[in-house]
């Protein structure tokens, strides 16, 4: 091993208190980074392939009572792909012990098959059979919190008129991920949840046959949203219409879009705080480290040792900092980022959502945290090596205090004015 490597372990030895607090630092802002973005990414990711495989909807319009002649009239507008028209309600659900009843929100399905848009995944179970008015499928969580199994019965208020129900199947939705009842600020799958039931059973629960009050469209590439939204807001008008909106207001979407958002500022803003400081602590400590070294610096340049080679070995020395703090972050981010993406499962309901950050949030923590530590002993380590062996062997210079006045003399004799 060289004189200068053994040098440099020496060193560590004498300061690691200090090198394994920047090291620590170092650390959180790779954590960071590694976090949010490995988990914006797996949500993203995760969404917008749920998203694609179970058709959702790119338009959504909600009317009181619409005939389904109106349909071709939406379906022909420019820019609209597909058209689905539906009907969507409020239930009361009254389920063994629970003292409030739970709320429901009625879905219908076509009369036979399954919907073009808004696809659901089916879980367990099977769809509602057509020729069953009381075979009902319901969401998974609903389903789960309360008990209730494929086979199982249960009583609903459906438009005033107390039924029961069977459960056969059990199913997600990409229009629910994020779920939420009337007036409620957080998903509460014990009280609300989501009821799929055949159109025509449907249609007689709420006197909409031939009608229906839900619209959902897709859009063919290109299409201006807002012109098919004030299109289908004209057709809809003289029905009651209650507004036609983009995804930007469907409320499951809105809420994942603002956790992605929120993910990509924390990635934004955090990391560097946290690289500055680094940054900052290397510079301080490398320079009193060099400060109090500045003689055996001047040796070495006196010896024959060039400039580069006492550069290096500072920088041996920030290296080994910044791969101990990089290497902390990336195992410190990765654990969090799997603890919180098995978070997100329990409000975010897709069929599956696996932590996989990529190599690119590795790579860029990695880099940006090696060019912070390498940056602050930069500027550490310019102003020493400079300097000429002899200038560096000698003690720095005493800093000035300021100016110093003319020296007074007062020899306490008194001097007689000649007459």
């Amino acid at each position: 091993m060289r004189a200068l490597d053994r040098k440099v372990l020496r060193d560590l030895r004498g300061i690691w208190a200090q090198c394994l607090a920047i090291a620590m630092v170092l650390a959180c802002g790779v954590m960071v980074m590694v976090l949010s973005t490995g988990t914006q990414r797996s949500l993203t990711e995760t969404r917008d392939a749920f998203y694609e495989r179970h058709r959702f909807a790119d338009v959504f319009a909600g009317v009181t009572r619409a005939p389904r002649s109106l349909l071709s009239e939406i379906a022909a507008i420019d820019g609209v792909a597909q058209a689905e028209a539906r009907i969507v309600f409020t239930a009361m659900v009254d389920l063994e012990g629970m003292v409030e009843p739970a709320s429901a929100r009625v879905i219908s399905l076509p009369a036979l098959g399954g919907p073009a848009l808004n696809l659901p995944l089916l879980r367990t179970g099977r769809l509602p059979d057509p020729l069953q008015p009381d075979e009902v499928a319901l969401s998974e969580p609903f389903a789960q919190a309360n008990g209730l199994q494929p086979g199982n019965r249960f009583r609903a208020v459906l438009n005033g008129r107390l039924r029961e129900l069977v459960v056969t199947g059990h199913l997600l939705s990409p229009e629910y991920i994020y779920t939420l009842g009337p007036a409620a600020m957080m998903p509460d799958d014990r009280h609300f949840g989501l009821i799929w039931m055949r159109e025509p059973a449907a249609a007689a629960a709420t006197d909409l046959d031939g009608a229906f009050n839900d619209l959902t469209l897709s859009l063919s590439r290109g299409a201006h949203e807002a012109a098919v939204i004030a299109a289908v807001d004209r057709l809809l008008a003289p029905y009651g219409g209650t507004g036609t909106h983009g995804r930007d207001r469907q409320m499951s979407h809105v809420f994942i879009e603002g956790e992605l958002s929120q993910l990509g500022a924390m990635a934004r803003v955090l990391p560097p705080i946290f690289l500055v400081v680094s940054a900052f602590l290397v510079n301080m400590v490398l320079g009193r480290l060099i400060a109090l070294e500045r003689r055996q610096i001047g040796l070495l340049k006196a010896i024959g040792y060039p400039t580069r080679t006492i550069v290096i070995h500072y920088l041996k020395m920030t290296v080994g900092i910044g791969l101990a703090g990089t290497l902390i972050g990336w195992g410190m981010g990765w654990w969090l980022g799997h603890e919180m993406t098995a978070l997100y499962t329990e409000y975010f309901r897709f069929p599956w959502l696996d932590y996989r950050p990529g190599a690119a949030p590795m790579v860029i923590s990695g880099a940006a945290a090696m060019g912070a530590v390498i940056l602050g002993a930069m500027r550490a380590v310019s102003a020493a090596v400079r300097l000429a062996p002899a200038v560096a062997m000698a003690p720095p210079a005493p800093r000035s205090t300021g100016a110093v006045g003319p020296m007074r003399w007062d020899t306490g004799l008194a001097c007689a004015r000649p007459r």
